[in-house]
């Protein structure tokens, strides 16, 4: 299953150009407006989930973080990133991997992922993530998500997703984390199409 996943997405990024898959951003402002709101130091261990060739990770060198890791199922795609961004990839911690088989090596002042969680569709899968997002993140991090929403697409590059609302997101992540901000937005792709998410941040309680 992982290694055709893993074809799936290496095929994508090696056939598409940037601005042609859906989820494309020139720049991810309601990502980085969400970061932003915690005053991270920019010291902080801040990971992207499914970051790919976004633009995410170059924005946060460009506000001066300097511990910044992208991980990816596709090399594909993290291959293109360092490419694009040349000297700047030096900054980042790369990372090859399912993200259902990733074992961090540090903690997280934040965790990323926007538009990666709704691939996972089944239970298995989302609570294996649930899990690590769990133990990755230290106390008073912050979890940073943004998924497809209930009024959002029911496929993204030929693969079914799972659509998500405030109400769910925090249901399966408010065990550890205490809900912060949730937003609705559309985003307008480069063919013209409207796909609705939901961002939510939360942060991580601290143990008793």
């Amino acid at each position: 299953m992982i290694d055709s996943t893993k074809h799936h997405w290496d095929t994508i990024y090696q056939t598409k150009a940037e601005n042609e898959v859906s989820w494309y951003q020139t720049y991810p402002s309601s990502s980085m407006k969400m970061i932003e709101s915690y005053n991270l130091p920019l010291n902080a261990n801040i990971i992207d989930i499914g970051g790919g060739d976004s633009r995410f990770a170059e924005a946060l060198i460009d506000k001066g973080y300097t511990n910044i890791h992208v991980l990816d199922i596709s090399e594909s795609a993290i291959r293109r990133a360092k490419e694009r961004l040349g000297e700047k990839s030096s900054v980042i911690q790369w990372i090859v991997s399912d993200v259902t088989d990733f074992e961090p090596s540090v903690k997280f002042d934040c965790w990323h992922d926007r538009a990666a969680f709704h691939f996972l569709t089944t239970e298995d899968q989302v609570n294996k993530y649930v899990t690590l997002v769990n133990k990755a993140v230290k106390q008073e991090g912050c979890l940073v998500i943004g998924t497809f929403s209930e009024k959002g697409p029911l496929k993204c590059s030929g693969l079914e997703i799972k659509q998500y609302s405030e109400a769910s997101l925090a249901e399966r992540f408010g065990g550890s984390f205490q809900l912060v901000e949730c937003f609705y937005e559309d985003h307008h792709t480069p063919f013209q199409s409207v796909q609705n998410f939901v961002f939510c941040s939360f942060r991580k309680r601290s143990s008793k």
